[in-house]
């Protein structure tokens, strides 16, 4: 019997709860992705760059894990909301409070369920095609790869089976302390004001000071570090619900008493309707703004991490390839590459020092870092310092010419550390002294093109036929320019997919609560607008007053999200060079995903207060 009364609960608010169902799906489906990312054994063995991958979609998992919590728990008690004044009825009718709320436990673990079993089912179709796309855009294919996998199965029905038990605990233990004439006239009760008076404005000033707090940590976190991390989310968290409890109904307040806009067409109405439930609205509107941030923030992020690759590549390799006496078969793959500067040293190599000619370093000077007093500037330039006969590198001992800093970086630079050339000193001589030495003469070959990622699969090429020619070399102990770029483009990948789905959560969760706190209060609101059609009001201004009152609704927690976003990218700025790569993207798509929202929730709304109409 309870289980049927559960479940026509929630037969009787399914369109309610298939809000809720949206967001958990999809978190639950981009969770158990994730995890087959980070623990699929067949993926993760396939390539030993792809293991750095792991951690990052770990990471992306926490992150999804602690949002989905407080989501969880702050949809279920809007869902408990709904059902109080049913509840309260059955009360009346002689039905026990431990049935009732055994009633919600039930409806709660069902819910739970379905959402896991259509998250997973979601997920393995995620986690099959996103892992392909994702091996596709490293260059490597696993067959052993799968997406429906166990262990990702049993974490992910574990970890979310839990949080709904949890939930359905708290949304009981909510149930079992309101009395019987709180639930039947819960839909009459008007949201007392928490914050009043001269307290308001305290508030809105400590609201303030945490913002600044947290927004001064977010830009100085390369000093900060994890402390800076710890510091920013807390008070910018804090500052948020505490700027929208004390600043929004202290706007709204100023538009309900302003005159010029009050008497504009039925203002009044519209400004008392945000007034009658500010209180209420801020909570979610706080939490909404912080989604908001979270979710661009992640595809930002994301953005800005794959742009990064090839700056932090160049960072620290100038030249795209190094190659000590190369073979005829090297030389056909260099001679196919359009390199903007190209340059040969001969040299030679005895039991002291590795000796360079003079003339060949002054006829092509190499290229090194500019740096300035803060540091590298992220531009090039040539050497430009003198270079004497006879100079030698400071490891060398008892000589009175030393090598110029430049000269010693720039050669330094070109010498791979699998030729074990670095125990040995480096010399300056000139022709004459040269053709006398006695010992092993080659070639150095480096070169530059303006596209490093357009010749991947060259570069990739000759690190192979280095391997064949060094037979002891490692591929992890070559630390070519290819092997630094495909270390940091692997994890760029990793990290542009998981800010992309974090997004995509974040951004889908924020507009399940929104439209979820909105509609869930809509039927308080069918008898206002019948009475103002009753005295001879438009539709079309009853139209309007709902595009204009929900249109409020959306843009304070927008415009503080998206604020959010524009300072809390600070963060990554010791991370990555150009945190703001191309911000303005995931901008525009959260404005897009946003507006389709609002015209959806208006719509909605419109059908529940003016059913005549549609």
């Amino acid at each position: 019997m309870l289980f049927k009364l559960s479940m026509s609960g929630l037969k009787s608010k399914l369109k309610d709860y298939v809000v809720l169902l949206i967001g958990l799906v999809m978190s639950i489906s981009i969770f158990y992705m994730f995890q087959t990312l980070a623990l699929n054994k067949a993926f993760l063995e396939a390539n030993s760059t792809i293991k750095s991958i792991g951690f990052v979609f770990q990471t992306g998992s926490v992150l999804l894990a602690i949002i989905t919590f407080f989501y969880i728990l702050y949809a279920n008690s809007f869902l408990l909301s709904l059902r109080q004044k049913e509840f309260g009825m059955y009360m009346m009718l002689g039905a026990k409070k431990n049935k009732i709320t055994l009633i919600m436990f039930i409806e709660t673990i069902v819910i739970g369920i379905a959402s896991i079993i259509f998250g997973i089912t979601v997920g393995i179709g995620l986690a099959q095609g996103i892992g392909k796309l994702l091996m596709k855009q490293l260059n490597f294919t696993v067959s052993g790869y799968q997406g429906f996998y166990v262990p990702s199965m049993v974490m992910t029905c574990l970890f979310f089976f839990s949080l709904f038990i949890l939930s359905a605990v708290i949304n009981s233990v909510k149930l079992s302390r309101i009395s019987v004439l709180q639930l039947v006239h819960a839909d009459t009760q008007k949201d007392s004001v928490v914050i009043k008076g001269k307290a308001n404005g305290v508030v809105a000033f400590f609201s303030i000071i945490l913002l600044g707090i947290g927004y001064a940590s977010m830009m100085n976190l390369d000093k900060l570090r994890e402390s800076g991390i710890m510091i920013s989310m807390l008070t910018a968290t804090a500052g948020t619900y505490m700027l929208f409890a004390s600043v929004l109904p202290f706007i709204i307040k100023k538009l309900k008493g302003n005159k010029k806009y009050r008497e504009k067409g039925i203002n009044a109405f519209t400004f008392a309707q945000l007034n009658f439930r500010i209180n209420h609205l801020t909570k979610v509107l706080a939490t909404v703004a912080m989604l908001v941030a979270l979710g661009a923030g992640a595809i930002s992020g994301g953005l800005a991490f794959k742009n990064n690759v090839i700056k932090s590549t160049e960072r620290m390799e100038i030249y795209d390839t190094v190659i000590y006496n190369p073979t005829a078969e090297e030389m056909k793959i260099l001679n196919s590459i359009p390199f903007i500067e190209k340059n040969k040293y001969r040299y030679k190599v005895d039991d002291r020092f590795v000796y360079y000619l003079k003339e060949d370093l002054e006829k092509y000077r190499p290229l090194i870092h500019e740096e300035n007093k803060k540091g590298y500037t992220g531009k090039v330039k040539r050497v430009t310092e003198n270079l004497p006969v006879g100079a030698v590198s400071s490891d060398s001992q008892n000589n009175k010419k030393i090598l110029p800093d430049e000269w010693a970086s720039a050669l330094r630079s070109i010498q791979p550390s699998y030729l074990n050339y670095f125990d040995k000193g480096l010399k300056i001589v000139d022709l004459k002294t040269y053709n006398d030495i006695r010992g092993n003469k080659g070639i150095v070959f480096f070169g530059k093109t303006d596209d490093f990622a357009s010749h991947i699969k060259e570069w990739k090429r000759i690190d192979e036929l280095q391997l064949v020619k060094y037979k002891n070399l490692k591929a992890d102990d070559m630390l070519s320019k290819y092997e630094i770029y495909n270390g940091f483009y692997t994890v760029a990948c990793g990290t542009v997919f998981m800010g992309l789905f974090l997004g995509i959560a974040f951004l889908a969760m924020m507009a399940s609560c929104l439209m979820f706190k909105i509609l869930s209060g809509a039927t308080k609101d069918i008898t206002r607008y019948e009475m103002l059609r009753k005295i001879g009001v438009r539709s079309e201004l009853l139209t309007k007053s709902i595009y204009k009152e929900l249109f409020l609704v959306f843009l304070f927690p927008a415009i503080v999200g998206i604020i959010h976003v524009l300072i809390g990218m600070n963060m990554f700025r010791y991370l990555v060079i150009d945190p703001y790569f191309r911000i303005w993207v995931p901008i525009v798509i959260f404005i897009i995903i946003y507006m389709i929202y609002y015209f959806i929730t208006v719509q909605l709304y419109k059908r529940i207060v003016l059913p005549n109409e549609e």
